[in-house]
């Protein structure tokens, strides 16, 4: 396997970390992969596998994708043109929803049914939401490709206030607890989204991320 990966620079991602995560997995795994940060459409176009990680608020994010022409066009035609293996990280998996509810009303991709709003407040949970939590794998989630034989002990790193609510159950792949059940990844087709951070997350988070470098979404 080998080609490019894309991790889209639109001015809000954790790029340098999320960059070296991706490549070292890909060197652990001897997988001849070449790691790009890039905000060109036409090397996203071209890429083999696509990365949009996401920091900071759903309506800012968004405002960052369209400010960068061309660059929203190129996310669509690799994901519902192309059917490219896609990955999205914290807010870059939310903005897969239909909409993001911080701060007003933010329309999202709309490549899964859902919206994002904010944790609700409860005595026992801080927010934002930050640190190790498990990592409870859900319906598709426990035969998804992208999450298979992962470490024991599987907990994961998150740092939110909001997290996305899926209209479609079968399309939550994994949980966690935090006073309430929050989404923890969700996956339809050739897309599939953390709202943990894998390269935040030790030797799961490489596994998620060895796992995504390899996967063949089915047709």
């Amino acid at each position: 396997m080998s080609g490019t990966v894309a991790i889209v620079d639109y001015g809000s991602g954790n790029l340098r970390s999320a960059a070296k995560a991706f490549a070292r997995a890909a060197s652990e795994a001897g997988l001849p992969l070449e790691i790009v940060v890039t905000d060109s459409p036409e090397t996203i176009r071209r890429a083999a596998r696509v990365v949009l990680p996401g920091v900071g608020a759903f309506g800012d994010c968004r405002a960052g994708l369209d400010s960068r022409p061309g660059l929203m066009a190129a996310l669509e035609d690799v994901v519902r043109r192309d059917k490219r293996p896609f990955m999205g990280i914290c807010v870059g998996m939310q903005l897969f929803a239909d909409e993001g509810r911080e701060h007003g009303v933010h329309p999202g991709f709309g490549w899964i049914p859902g919206w994002v709003e904010r944790l609700a407040d409860a005595p026992e949970r801080k927010i934002p939401h930050m640190g190790w939590n498990d990592l409870i794998l859900t319906g598709r989630g426990e035969t998804h490709p992208v999450f298979r034989n992962l470490p024991n002990g599987g907990q994961v790193y998150f740092v939110h206030s909001f997290a996305m609510t899926a209209a479609e159950p079968a399309d939550v792949l994994a949980t966690t607890e935090y006073s309430g059940t929050i989404t923890a990844a969700v996956g339809r087709d050739n897309i599939v989204g953390t709202q943990f951070h894998p390269e935040k997350s030790q030797a799961v988070g490489l596994a998620v991320i060895r796992n995504f470098l390899t996967w063949t979404p089915s047709p």
